[in-house]
């Protein structure tokens, strides 16, 4: 997983709450269990139109907005089924960061675990990105290590995360990596026990 410390990228604003992982990446595009290719299917039905020619006012498809890597969305993002395969579209889009004021539980946590940062801030301040979003400077920062989310007029807004998740984040670990960063004492306890319970090598 890659490491998530400070990101300076483009916002685009998406104004709308109770987006569900169906609306985020539809059920057609499930049939896979790999990361890469899933940024075609991200928002499809919002982006293409019956014939799959992209939709110009959609908000991902207009010029200004293209390459965003920050997402400022509306209330309860992510909810729905808990497919996997939402935070890994964004991600594969090259979405790293999602603002709202709240998100899903199951989205949430399946977030931290695939890289991608969800940042929940007051509503006035969501607001205010929203609208600084539609203006000229698309430009956000976002400092995971200072906690602040900055927008393009310069406003800092402050956002909390549990510590744990914060440091996995920063050294870029999932649940996998995590274990692997104990691996020698792992090993330790399997030599341990091979020579105190040597039938439980047995095939």
């Amino acid at each position: 997983m890659e490491a998530f410390t400070r990101l300076d990228a483009k916002v685009a604003p998406l104004p709308m709450a109770n987006i569900d992982t169906d609306q985020i990446i539809p059920k057609q595009f499930l049939k896979t269990v790999e990361r890469e290719g899933l940024a075609r299917g991200l928002f499809y039905d919002f982006r293409f139109d019956e014939g799959g020619n992209e939709k110009p006012d959609f908000v991902l498809n207009r010029p200004e907005y293209k390459g965003a890597g920050v997402l400022v969305a509306g209330d309860n993002f992510g909810c729905g089924s808990s497919r996997e395969h939402a935070p890994w579209a964004l991600i594969d889009f090259g979405i790293r960061c999602v603002v709202s004021t709240s998100f899903a539980d199951i989205f949430y946590n399946n977030c931290f675990q695939n890289g991608l940062l969800p940042v929940v801030l007051k509503p006035e301040e969501v607001q205010q990105l929203m609208d600084e979003a539609r203006g000229g400077n698309h430009v956000v920062s976002v400092d995971l290590e200072a906690q602040t989310v900055v927008s393009p007029s310069g406003a800092t807004f402050r956002f909390d995360i549990d510590p744990k998740r914060k440091e996995k984040m920063l050294k870029g670990l999932d649940a996998i990596g995590e274990t692997l960063t104990r691996a020698v004492d792992i090993d330790v306890f399997e030599s341990k026990r091979a020579l105190a319970q040597p039938w439980m090598e047995e095939a």
